[in-house]
């Protein structure tokens, strides 16, 4: 190790790291944002909050890897439209909720305005059930990541 790599509660750098270290120091918040977005952009990956040092230590050659997403896990079931049949879309929200039947009504009229959440965070499963029982009452639904 040569005199200018620097030790820090028992860990030394090389010199080359270092010398990254030091100029990072320096930046502005602008400048460590261009530099997360060149990251990514670079090496196909995305930065994430307490994730930043599994994301440097990725190698270079795994943005192939990086450049798969996994599917998500979590799902949000999300009434788009109530159709022509809004007392079977009614039923169905409440079939698949515990809302009573005037919350069931003001979530299925509030999709006039916008889409509305009818569950969250359900497995792809059960998500696409619900996606299923919505769509055959008459209403149009889709599944949304957590």
């Amino acid at each position: 190790m040569s005199d200018a790599a620097a030790v820090k509660e028992g860990k030394a750098y090389s010199e080359k790291v270092q010398k990254i270290i030091d100029a990072v120091k320096t930046f502005t918040i602008m400048d460590l944002k261009e530099l997360k977005e060149a990251y990514e952009e670079t090496f196909g990956v995305q930065a994430a909050a307490g994730v930043a040092v599994a994301a440097v230590a990725a190698p270079a050659g795994g943005g192939e890897a990086a450049a798969a997403k996994e599917e998500p896990t979590a799902f949000n079931l999300v009434l788009k439209n109530s159709g022509d049949k809004k007392i079977q879309v009614i039923k169905a929200i409440r079939q698949l909720t515990n809302l009573g039947l005037k919350e069931a009504k003001d979530l299925v009229d509030g999709v006039a305005t916008a889409p509305a959440k009818v569950k969250e965070g359900l497995s792809k499963a059960d998500a696409e059930n619900g996606k299923k029982l919505i769509e055959e009452a008459g209403g149009v639904a889709t599944l949304e990541p957590a």
